[in-house]
């Protein structure tokens, strides 16, 4: 069954931040997008970077979390708590 991650942490993220992330993840020698992920959406409200998520499955994600984890402390994102939603539908064009 698919989720849905939406992080939204606590203290602000900026976008070189973010960016840097992603630039690691592409480098580290494992997939990105990982298995699993089936979308992934970074945007800015009320001026903090947020980031939603769709999954294929939760085991997926978690796997994925044990890599990323590491890196989100390394480059000073604390990401809070992700909120985990049950996906219903979901629309594509």
């Amino acid at each position: 069954m698919s989720i849905l991650v939406r992080f939204a942490p606590a203290s602000a993220v900026t976008t070189q931040q973010y960016d840097e992330t992603v630039s690691r993840l592409e480098s580290d020698g494992g997939a990105f997008p990982p298995d699993g992920m089936e979308y992934h959406c970074a945007f800015v409200a009320d001026g903090n970077l947020r980031v939603s998520e769709i999954w294929d499955s939760k085991e997926q994600w978690e796997a994925f979390g044990q890599r990323l984890m590491p890196i989100l402390s390394d480059v000073g994102i604390d990401p809070g708590t992700p909120e985990i939603l049950e996906v219903h539908n979901t629309i594509t064009r």
